[in-house]
């Protein structure tokens, strides 16, 4: 019997102690210690997304400043009381190492995860899970996240995105017959999007649903690649085109569909397991669907709704990852400075060299911003803030490279150590590099972060555009909005403020984030004005945009987490408002660095230089240069 479970960590005392917590989700009680900083969460009108609003030069703070929180007391206290158990399983039972060289995850362990309801952590009670929040779904990710990130992909391809379109698309039919023996591991899910043919194209899939002229059931046929739990899970959520039928011009189209779909079904096989460069406890197949008779009550989410469908699953889990490697960062960065402070060279300690001090201390930032953006995000959710999509991709890519930064110096600073597979780093590098790639690469991530951005700026300036045209009763607002704009173009500041939001010990790192959007706003109009809807397509131009969206953000949440600190008089404050103030003035230059390459003449000629490289390896089928040597 498992040391945890015997000491009572089990799925009925996580319930027990659940029962107990409220399910309201109440504004935090903050004691507030600083007269300017007033922290209560605003009710009476939806709060905008912070991201979005960045594109038309404006602030929209009421979903980052305050530090939101959607904790009451009670189901802190709760989740205070999972997570030690949480850790020291992981500590004590867990071995990443032995999961690796098996290529699976050992009998114990998955026995204990089942034993503390960690496969249903986010299905409703009634439901047989546990009912976690997202902020305490998100907390307990973190947990995996930093000791094992096999077992972390495992779980959350399971829950995360396996049967997650259950919960937010299942009728009630659906969720009584799949999510209770989902929720205790009986059986296991799997998100089957990724074809052949289709990889960031999601919407060029292959899979083809086809209704039986008795429209009792969907005849499944194709086949999906690189699938998360794809060889061991028994339920899965496929997507594949369905002709639809339009009532009013009788054309039939293809449009996808969701479909749970059970491996008892028959015509379901899975390939054998994927030779990975990392997560390789976590098993990884292809899925064939041979003439598969699905219920037609299966459908999830109604006829031609497919594509929405994945995109919100894929967007409500991508929360659960930055919490996952914001643990992953705190465990390396443990073992960096441990090394650190304890390794002597030329009679003196790591740590006292500037080159390692530089490197600690970077690698702290990241964590400190992959954490804030995290928690942001995952409160966001819990407090029902309608638009959180370009922050969710953003943490996506945040904190995917930041683990791989962090983990990378981490190795550098143990030196020999670090690649030796004992220290056990080197395998969470290997296991890191996937998480730049699914749930949505980041080059394509960082594309949907500018285009979204751009087409609410387009939206903006297409309707001032009207007014101009017609300003008939709209002189003030056409002053105000132009007034605006002409400050901008002199680079003088507009007016934003976030005064009464962030401590006055950081209104210098605020002035920098009301400068940095005054000058993002500026650079999006131009090339608008410039480009029109040719910008689809200058994604050189669209890297450079997402990037300073990105660290604005950035600025923005460890701003905000750095003021409740302070306020709070925290025994971190003083330490936390040093990382943000270091980070804030180093991610404000990398802004205008970015901004000013995004819109100058001069980069234009070397992105141009840039595409004829490229064409000359293509055309070459690589490098053209001729050796050195000549031979």
């Amino acid at each position: 019997m498992l040391r945890l479970v015997q000491s009572g960590a089990t799925l009925d005392w996580w319930r027990h102690l659940w029962v107990r917590s409220s399910l309201r989700l109440l504004a935090p009680s903050w004691v507030v210690v600083e007269p300017r900083v007033g922290y209560s969460l605003r009710t009476g009108q939806e709060p905008a997304s912070f991201v979005t609003s960045l594109f038309s030069g404006r602030l929209a703070p009421e979903s980052v400043f305050p530090f939101p929180s959607a904790l009451s007391q009670e189901q802190e206290q709760v989740l205070q009381a999972m997570v030690a158990p949480c850790t020291r399983f992981f500590q004590e039972v867990n071995n990443a190492a032995a999961n690796e060289a098996l290529g699976s995850i050992e009998k114990g362990t998955l026995d204990g995860l089942k034993e503390m309801g960690c496969f249903g952590l986010q299905v409703p009670e009634e439901m047989g899970g546990i009912g976690l929040t997202n902020t305490q779904y998100a907390r307990m990710v973190e947990v995996v996240g930093m000791y094992d990130l096999g077992v972390g992909i495992s779980l959350g391809a399971h829950q995360s995105i396996g049967f997650k379109g259950i919960l937010l698309f299942g009728t009630k039919t659906q969720k009584k017959k799949y999510l209770p023996k989902l929720a205790s591991g009986e059986v296991c899910a799997a998100f089957c999007l990724t074809e052949p043919s289709s990889g960031s194209d999601a919407a060029s899939i292959r899979t083809v649903a086809t209704l039986s002229p008795c429209e009792r059931f969907y005849t499944l046929n194709g086949g999906k690649i690189w699938i998360s739990n794809g060889g061991t899970a028994e339920i899965f959520t496929v997507f594949a085109k369905t002709p639809i039928k339009d009532v009013t011009t009788g054309e039939v189209k293809d449009r996808i569909s969701a479909f749970v779909v059970e491996r008892a079904f028959g015509g379901v096989t899975s390939g054998p397991p994927e030779r990975k460069m990392g997560i390789r406890c976590s098993n990884t197949a292809e899925v064939h669907f041979d003439n598969v008779q699905v219920p037609a009550e299966n459908l999830l989410g109604g006829l031609g709704q497919g594509f929405k469908v994945a995109m919100h699953i894929l967007n409500n889990g991508r929360f659960g990852m930055a919490s996952a490697l914001a643990g992953t960062m705190r465990g390396v960065l443990r073992r960096a400075v441990e090394h650190a402070a304890s390794r002597r060279q030329f009679g003196s300690p790591l740590a006292s060299f500037g080159a390692v001090q530089e490197k600690l201390a970077r690698m702290a930032m990241l964590h400190y911003v992959t954490e804030a953006m995290a928690y942001v995000l995952s409160a966001n959710m819990d407090l029902r803030v309608p638009d959180y999509k370009l922050e969710a991709a953003i943490s996506k890519i945040f904190a995917s490279e930041a683990a791989w930064t962090v983990t990378d110096e981490g190795i550098q600073i143990l030196g020999g150590m670090g690649y030796m597979q004992d220290t056990g780093v080197e395998r969470v590098l290997r296991d890191l590099r996937i998480f730049r790639i699914f749930e949505g690469t980041n080059d394509i991530l960082r594309l949907f972060v500018a285009l979204a951005g751009l087409q609410h700026a387009g939206r903006e300036l297409g309707a001032l555009q009207k007014m101009l045209l017609d300003p008939l009763g709209k002189t003030e607002a056409l002053c105000t909005e132009l007034a605006m704009r002409a400050k901008r173009k002199l680079g003088v500041p507009t007016g934003l403020s976030l005064e009464g939001l962030v401590h006055p010990e950081l209104d210098d790192c605020a002035a920098l984030v009301t400068k940095a959007t005054d000058l993002f706003g500026e650079a999006v109009e131009t090339l608008l004005l410039r480009h029109g809807a040719a910008v689809a397509e200058r994604q050189f131009h669209l890297r450079r945009v997402a990037d300073s969206a990105i660290d604005i953000y950035a600025m923005a949440v460890a701003l905000s987490r750095a003021s409740r600190s302070l306020s709070l008089r925290q025994p971190t404050a003083q330490h936390e408002a040093l990382l943000c103030r270091t980070w804030c003035h180093e991610a404000s230059q990398r802004v205008r660095t970015a901004l000013r390459e995004a819109t100058s003449s001069r980069w234009a000629d070397a992105f141009a230089s840039m595409k004829l490289i490229s064409d000359a390896l293509v055309k070459n089928g690589g490098v053209v240069a001729t050796h050195p040597l000549g031979f």
